[in-house]
Protein backbone atom coordinates (compact mmCIF):
# COMPACT_ATOMS: atom_id res chain seq x y z
CA UNK A 1 0.00 0.00 0.00
CA UNK A 2 2.79 2.41 0.92
CA UNK A 3 4.57 1.66 -2.37
CA UNK A 4 1.38 2.31 -4.35
CA UNK A 5 0.87 5.63 -2.55
CA UNK A 6 4.47 6.62 -3.18
CA UNK A 7 4.20 5.68 -6.85
CA UNK A 8 1.02 7.70 -7.27
CA UNK A 9 2.60 10.73 -5.61
CA UNK A 10 5.72 10.32 -7.70
CA UNK A 11 3.78 10.17 -10.97
CA UNK A 12 1.81 13.28 -9.99
CA UNK A 13 5.01 15.32 -9.93
CA UNK A 14 5.37 17.61 -12.96
CA UNK A 15 7.62 16.15 -15.62
CA UNK A 16 10.68 18.42 -15.36
CA UNK A 17 10.75 18.28 -11.56
CA UNK A 18 10.36 14.50 -11.62
CA UNK A 19 13.12 14.05 -14.18
CA UNK A 20 15.63 16.37 -12.51
CA UNK A 21 15.15 15.28 -8.90
CA UNK A 22 15.16 11.61 -9.92
CA UNK A 23 18.44 12.10 -11.78
CA UNK A 24 19.96 13.83 -8.73
CA UNK A 25 18.85 11.08 -6.33
CA UNK A 26 19.95 8.25 -8.64
CA UNK A 27 23.35 9.85 -9.21
CA UNK A 28 24.03 10.40 -5.52
CA UNK A 29 22.96 6.87 -4.58
CA UNK A 30 25.06 5.44 -7.42
CA UNK A 31 28.09 7.16 -5.90
CA UNK A 32 27.08 6.01 -2.41
CA UNK A 33 26.91 2.41 -3.65
CA UNK A 34 30.24 2.87 -5.45
CA UNK A 35 28.72 2.12 -8.84
CA UNK A 36 30.34 5.31 -10.14
CA UNK A 37 32.99 7.63 -8.74
CA UNK A 38 32.68 11.41 -8.20
CA UNK A 39 35.86 11.64 -10.29
CA UNK A 40 33.76 10.50 -13.26
CA UNK A 41 31.16 13.22 -12.66
CA UNK A 42 32.83 16.48 -11.70
CA UNK A 43 33.31 19.43 -14.03
CA UNK A 44 36.73 19.22 -15.69
CA UNK A 45 37.29 21.57 -18.67
CA UNK A 46 40.38 19.70 -19.85
CA UNK A 47 38.64 16.33 -20.00
CA UNK A 48 35.58 17.90 -21.60
CA UNK A 49 37.51 19.72 -24.33
CA UNK A 50 40.38 17.34 -25.00
CA UNK A 51 38.78 13.94 -24.34
CA UNK A 52 35.17 14.86 -25.23
CA UNK A 53 33.77 13.69 -21.88
CA UNK A 54 30.68 15.76 -22.54
CA UNK A 55 28.56 13.98 -19.92
CA UNK A 56 30.38 16.06 -17.28
CA UNK A 57 28.42 19.09 -18.51
CA UNK A 58 25.32 17.35 -17.13
CA UNK A 59 26.57 15.27 -14.20
CA UNK A 60 28.10 18.32 -12.54
CA UNK A 61 24.50 19.43 -11.84
CA UNK A 62 23.33 16.06 -10.50
CA UNK A 63 25.67 15.26 -7.60
CA UNK A 64 25.01 16.82 -4.18
CA UNK A 65 27.61 14.84 -2.26
CA UNK A 66 27.36 11.62 -0.32
CA UNK A 67 24.02 10.76 1.23
CA UNK A 68 23.69 12.69 4.48
CA UNK A 69 22.23 15.87 5.93
CA UNK A 70 23.74 18.16 3.29
CA UNK A 71 22.38 15.93 0.52
CA UNK A 72 18.90 15.76 2.05
CA UNK A 73 18.83 19.52 2.63
CA UNK A 74 19.74 20.28 -0.98
CA UNK A 75 17.48 17.67 -2.58
CA UNK A 76 14.45 18.79 -0.54
CA UNK A 77 14.92 22.42 -1.55
CA UNK A 78 15.58 21.42 -5.17
CA UNK A 79 12.39 19.36 -5.32
CA UNK A 80 10.22 21.90 -3.50
CA UNK A 81 11.15 25.04 -5.41
CA UNK A 82 11.51 23.33 -8.76
CA UNK A 83 8.00 21.95 -8.34
CA UNK A 84 6.55 25.24 -7.12
CA UNK A 85 7.98 27.04 -10.14
CA UNK A 86 6.78 24.39 -12.58
CA UNK A 87 3.28 24.28 -11.08
CA UNK A 88 3.18 28.02 -10.42
CA UNK A 89 4.54 30.69 -12.74
CA UNK A 90 5.56 28.08 -15.35
CA UNK A 91 2.31 26.14 -15.25
CA UNK A 92 1.37 25.15 -18.79
CA UNK A 93 4.74 26.44 -20.05
CA UNK A 94 7.02 23.43 -19.76
CA UNK A 95 9.08 24.58 -22.73
CA UNK A 96 9.78 27.93 -21.07
CA UNK A 97 10.76 26.09 -17.87
CA UNK A 98 13.20 23.89 -19.78
CA UNK A 99 14.54 27.06 -21.42
CA UNK A 100 15.26 28.45 -17.95
CA UNK A 101 17.12 25.22 -17.13
CA UNK A 102 19.19 25.55 -20.30
CA UNK A 103 19.91 29.23 -19.71
CA UNK A 104 20.97 28.62 -16.11
CA UNK A 105 23.06 25.59 -17.02
CA UNK A 106 24.92 27.37 -19.84
CA UNK A 107 25.65 30.43 -17.68
CA UNK A 108 26.99 28.29 -14.85
CA UNK A 109 29.15 26.22 -17.18
CA UNK A 110 30.67 29.43 -18.56
CA UNK A 111 31.42 30.55 -14.99
CA UNK A 112 32.88 27.12 -14.21
CA UNK A 113 35.27 27.38 -17.15
CA UNK A 114 36.59 30.62 -15.66
CA UNK A 115 36.91 29.50 -12.03
CA UNK A 116 37.65 26.22 -10.30
CA UNK A 117 34.21 24.79 -9.52
CA UNK A 118 33.63 21.04 -9.52
CA UNK A 119 29.90 20.53 -8.87
CA UNK A 120 27.14 23.00 -9.75
CA UNK A 121 24.00 21.33 -8.38
CA UNK A 122 23.86 23.53 -5.29
CA UNK A 123 24.23 26.66 -7.42
CA UNK A 124 21.38 25.43 -9.63
CA UNK A 125 19.18 24.98 -6.56
CA UNK A 126 19.91 28.56 -5.46
CA UNK A 127 18.95 29.77 -8.93
CA UNK A 128 15.55 28.04 -8.66
CA UNK A 129 15.00 29.43 -5.16
CA UNK A 130 15.99 32.94 -6.26
CA UNK A 131 13.61 33.04 -9.23
CA UNK A 132 10.73 31.68 -7.11
CA UNK A 133 11.41 34.16 -4.30
CA UNK A 134 11.41 37.17 -6.62
CA UNK A 135 8.17 36.05 -8.24
CA UNK A 136 6.48 35.61 -4.85
CA UNK A 137 7.70 38.67 -2.92
CA UNK A 138 4.75 38.92 -0.52
CA UNK A 139 4.92 35.39 0.89
CA UNK A 140 6.08 35.18 4.52
CA UNK A 141 8.62 32.48 5.29
CA UNK A 142 9.46 30.75 8.57
CA UNK A 143 12.82 29.01 8.58
CA UNK A 144 12.76 26.14 11.11
CA UNK A 145 10.96 28.38 13.60
CA UNK A 146 14.02 30.61 13.98
CA UNK A 147 13.56 33.35 11.39
CA UNK A 148 10.58 35.13 9.88
CA UNK A 149 11.11 37.04 6.65
CA UNK A 150 9.69 37.86 3.24
CA UNK A 151 10.35 35.41 0.39
CA UNK A 152 12.98 37.58 -1.41
CA UNK A 153 15.32 37.13 1.58
CA UNK A 154 15.18 33.32 1.37
CA UNK A 155 18.25 32.93 -0.92
CA UNK A 156 20.33 34.96 1.52
CA UNK A 157 19.12 32.88 4.45
CA UNK A 158 20.07 29.71 2.57
CA UNK A 159 23.44 31.23 1.73
CA UNK A 160 24.12 31.86 5.42
CA UNK A 161 22.95 28.38 6.38
CA UNK A 162 25.14 26.86 3.66
CA UNK A 163 28.18 28.67 5.04
CA UNK A 164 27.38 27.31 8.51
CA UNK A 165 27.43 23.82 6.99
CA UNK A 166 30.94 24.48 5.71
CA UNK A 167 30.15 24.97 2.04
CA UNK A 168 31.97 27.50 -0.12
CA UNK A 169 30.17 30.80 -0.57
CA UNK A 170 31.06 31.22 -4.24
CA UNK A 171 28.85 28.40 -5.49
CA UNK A 172 25.75 29.88 -3.87
CA UNK A 173 26.61 33.41 -4.99
CA UNK A 174 26.95 32.18 -8.56
CA UNK A 175 23.52 30.53 -8.38
CA UNK A 176 21.98 33.74 -7.07
CA UNK A 177 23.72 35.80 -9.75
CA UNK A 178 22.42 33.56 -12.54
CA UNK A 179 18.95 33.56 -10.97
CA UNK A 180 18.96 37.35 -10.82
CA UNK A 181 20.11 37.56 -14.44
CA UNK A 182 17.23 35.34 -15.56
CA UNK A 183 14.74 37.28 -13.43
CA UNK A 184 15.94 40.60 -14.88
CA UNK A 185 15.82 39.38 -18.49
CA UNK A 186 12.39 37.76 -18.12
CA UNK A 187 10.50 39.84 -15.55
CA UNK A 188 12.14 43.27 -15.37
CA UNK A 189 13.64 44.37 -18.69
CA UNK A 190 10.63 43.41 -20.89
CA UNK A 191 8.40 45.64 -18.72
CA UNK A 192 10.64 48.70 -19.05
CA UNK A 193 9.94 51.39 -21.63
CA UNK A 194 11.33 50.08 -24.89
CA UNK A 195 12.02 46.69 -23.31
CA UNK A 196 11.51 43.34 -24.97
CA UNK A 197 12.09 39.64 -24.28
CA UNK A 198 15.67 38.63 -24.89
CA UNK A 199 15.13 34.96 -24.01
CA UNK A 200 12.82 33.34 -26.53
CA UNK A 201 11.96 29.68 -26.28
CA UNK A 202 12.56 27.86 -29.60
CA UNK A 203 9.39 26.76 -31.31
CA UNK A 204 10.63 23.19 -31.49
CA UNK A 205 10.70 23.02 -27.67
CA UNK A 206 7.16 24.38 -27.50
CA UNK A 207 5.96 21.82 -30.05
CA UNK A 208 7.57 18.96 -28.13
CA UNK A 209 6.74 19.96 -24.56
CA UNK A 210 3.56 22.06 -24.61
CA UNK A 211 1.06 20.14 -26.77
CA UNK A 212 -1.54 19.68 -24.03
CA UNK A 213 -3.95 22.12 -22.44
CA UNK A 214 -3.72 23.05 -18.77
CA UNK A 215 -5.32 20.87 -16.13
CA UNK A 216 -8.50 22.59 -14.94
CA UNK A 217 -8.47 20.57 -11.71
CA UNK A 218 -5.05 21.85 -10.59
CA UNK A 219 -4.86 22.64 -6.87
CA UNK A 220 -2.12 24.98 -5.67
CA UNK A 221 0.50 23.66 -3.26
CA UNK A 222 0.32 24.93 0.34
CA UNK A 223 3.53 26.90 -0.25
CA UNK A 224 1.86 28.89 -3.03
CA UNK A 225 -1.07 29.95 -0.88
CA UNK A 226 -1.00 33.15 1.22
CA UNK A 227 1.11 32.71 4.32
CA UNK A 228 3.92 30.63 2.82
CA UNK A 229 5.32 27.50 4.37
CA UNK A 230 6.25 26.99 8.00
CA UNK A 231 9.66 25.33 7.79
CA UNK A 232 10.27 23.08 10.77
CA UNK A 233 6.96 24.00 12.41
CA UNK A 234 3.90 21.92 13.22
CA UNK A 235 1.40 21.38 10.40
CA UNK A 236 -1.78 23.43 10.59
CA UNK A 237 -4.78 21.83 12.30
CA UNK A 238 -7.30 20.26 9.97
Amino acid sequence: MAFITFRQEYMQMPVVTRAYTTACVVTSFAVQLELVSPFQLYFNPILIVEQFQLWRLVTTFLFFGTVGFNFLFNIIFTYRYCRMLEEGSFRGRTADFVMMFLFGGVCMVIFAFAVNLLFLGQAFTLMLVYVWSRRNPLIRMNFFGLLNFQAPYLPWVLLGFSVLLGNTVWVDLMGMAVGHTYYFLEDVFPNQRGGFRLLKTPQILKSLLDPLAEDADYSALPEERPGGFNWGGDPPAQ
